[in-house]
């Protein structure tokens, strides 16, 4: 029997008691307004369906990605159900959330507006964040993650390496279906003290465009899953 451990945004976090954990994806979508915002760090609107066509993204995604080498927590899904068959996970502290930049847009372009502008070339820059709701997610330098004991330089490094090999990766997925991916996030975690790619990968962690109009998340399956 399956035993609820995490209530969380998006999803719940179940515990198989068999060595593997399941995530129950929900309709619920980060934003503020009633306005989707893949960087924002609270629910701000729910799309019905939202759940479901996530996971068939993660799904279509995790298993690109296996497939390149790219090791990952995602062992299987159920789309009736709406969840996701993982590997256990220890967090870094309590989360660190890894993005990485193509393009301007978004909070790049609201703290560096000064310099940047809207699609310019970012060429796989990568940002970190700390997962705390209460102090807005705030960013985090390598220096500081080691320093706070949250992971260590080898650690930062291959999360770091992973980030920019994923994004590549679903870059050009995107890029062949006629799309163009402005910014990706990912999280990270370790399994047997190796670093896996977690979490999900959706339209709920990403800022795509479609010639120069951003596709909205529900909109996003329809191109990826022809």
């Amino acid at each position: 029997m399956s035993k609820l451990i995490y209530v969380g945004k998006t999803k719940d976090v179940y515990d198989n008691q068999d060595g593997t954990y399941t995530l129950k994806l929900k309709d619920d979508a980060t934003g503020k307004d009633g306005v989707f915002d893949p960087g924002e760090n609270s629910v701000g609107l729910q799309i019905q369906g939202l759940g479901r066509q996530s996971l068939q993204v993660s799904k279509y995604y995790f298993e690109k990605i296996n497939q390149a080498g790219i090791p990952t927590h995602y062992l299987d899904c159920n789309l009736e159900e709406v969840t996701m068959k993982v590997l256990p996970i220890t967090s870094f502290g309590d989360g660190v959330e890894f993005i990485c930049r193509c393009k301007a847009d978004g909070s790049f372009l609201r703290r560096y507006g000064a310099y940047a502008t809207f699609g310019m070339d970012l060429d796989y820059f990568v940002e970190v964040t700390l997962k705390d709701d209460n102090r807005q997610d705030p960013p985090i330098t390598e220096d500081a993650l080691v320093r706070l004991n949250i992971m260590t330089e080898t650690e930062f490094k291959r999360c770091k390496d992973l980030t920019i090999q994923a994004t590549k990766l679903i870059e050009k997925d995107l890029f062949e279906k006629g799309l163009t991916l402005f910014d990706l996030k990912f999280e990270f975690g370790l399994h047997n003290d190796k670093v896996l790619l977690i979490d999900e990968i959706s339209a709920g962690c990403m800022r795509v465009y479609k010639d120069e109009e951003k596709v909205p998340p529900m909109d996003l399956g329809k191109y990826i899953l022809l």
